[in-house]
């Protein structure tokens, strides 16, 4: 279980997300939905150790994370945020076993555990095909999934991924959904993400979590807070637009 205790985030005195709590069990997605800027992304680099927050606590298992060194919250928390590895002349092999970095120690050599495990997260990313091919030279949507699957290998008790579908076409947008809810089932993971198309967010999310400004302005079942009057508040455009363009 992952317990976000009134966390404030942000750069140096900057603070972009204020007194954020949520708690998010095994097994479950939690969703932030917010416009560019309200604070999304920082809170996700926040959670996953990568900038510290300013103020607030972080619980996994009842566990403060401020007493846990940066080595084992990496094998705690898996992130697929949006910047990636450099991957000149790496196959998708290559990059998925990054994810096992944590494990692996300074010269970064894999045992039989860790081929296992990467080979265990291709395979249920539908990438194994791909595990020889070079990664830049395979599409967005087969990129989505070799990171999922680095993320993943790393067999971790919470997972976070930011905007995972931006980029991708219908197909992959849908294929990388339903790996993603196969993948916490399977694997009892819990699950914290960014999304901007709310549809998909309604039909994936256990919980949803509105973001303004850095504020939460609501947390809740996506069918009580995605609906017509929230949406059009919380994105602040008119009922008009809403029903031309959303539907």
């Amino acid at each position: 279980m992952l317990e976000i205790r009134n966390i404030c985030a942000g750069y140096g005195k900057r603070e972009i997300a204020h007194n954020i709590s949520f708690t998010v069990r095994g097994g479950e997605i939690l969703t932030f939905i917010g416009q560019n800027g309200s604070g999304k992304s920082t809170l996700l680099k926040t959670i996953a150790g990568q900038i510290p927050p300013l103020s607030g606590e972080m619980l996994i298992d009842g566990v403060n994370t401020a007493g846990i060194n940066r080595s084992e919250l990496a094998k705690l928390v898996s992130a697929m945020l949006t910047d990636r590895p450099k991957t000149d002349m790496m196959t998708c092999r290559d990059v998925v076993e990054t994810g096992r970095y944590p494990y692996t120690g300074t010269f970064g050599l894999l045992g039989d555990d860790d081929r296992k495990a990467v080979a265990d997260a291709m395979e249920m990313t539908d990438s194994s095909e791909l595990a020889d091919c070079f990664f830049t030279e395979i599409s967005d949507g087969q990129k989505q999934r070799i990171m999922l699957a680095r993320a993943v290998c790393r067999e971790p008790k919470i997972l976070l991924l930011d905007e995972p579908t931006s980029f991708l076409d219908i197909h992959y947008k849908l294929t990388f959904l339903e790996m993603l809810d196969r993948l916490r089932r399977e694997k009892d993971i819990a699950v914290v993400m960014s999304l901007h198309e709310t549809e998909l967010a309604e039909k994936i999310s256990d919980t949803v979590l509105l973001l303004k400004n850095g504020y939460c302005t609501g947390i809740g079942k996506p069918s009580e807070l995605l609906d017509r009057k929230t949406l059009t508040e919380h994105f602040d455009i008119s009922g008009e637009l809403y029903e031309k363009y959303h539907g």
